[in-house]
């Protein structure tokens, strides 16, 4: 969900924003949106770290780029971080559902 509305942000915002801020919103929308593919198909553990990884360091980027900077904070923003922030919770649930699972089969 938030891949999606980080790609919803493009034709919002693109002529207010600078071509490197849409490349950096492309990829990330992008990015999000491959992770449905290894929640669905139950990859292995470390697809869910990356995912992990990366959201947390968008998150970061995010409270650096507005907040920090004394911008202010819209509700779509806000919807975003959440999301992502779910996102994580869930990825943490299943690795260690899934880790938990595992060692009791061994």
């Amino acid at each position: 969900m938030a891949g999606v509305l980080h790609l919803a942000i493009i034709p919002m915002f693109f002529t207010l924003m600078p071509m490197n801020v849409t490349i950096f919103f492309l990829v990330a929308g992008v990015s999000q949106l491959f992770w449905v593919i290894p929640v669905l198909k139950r990859w292995n553990n470390l697809w869910y770290y990356v995912g992990i990884g990366g959201t947390m360091i968008l998150i970061a980027l995010f409270v650096i780029a507005v907040p920090a900077r004394g911008l202010p904070v819209s509700e779509l923003e806000v919807t975003i971080e959440l999301i992502q922030i779910v996102f994580i919770i869930c990825s943490i649930m299943i690795v260690k559902d899934k880790t938990t699972k595992l060692e009791k089969s061994n």
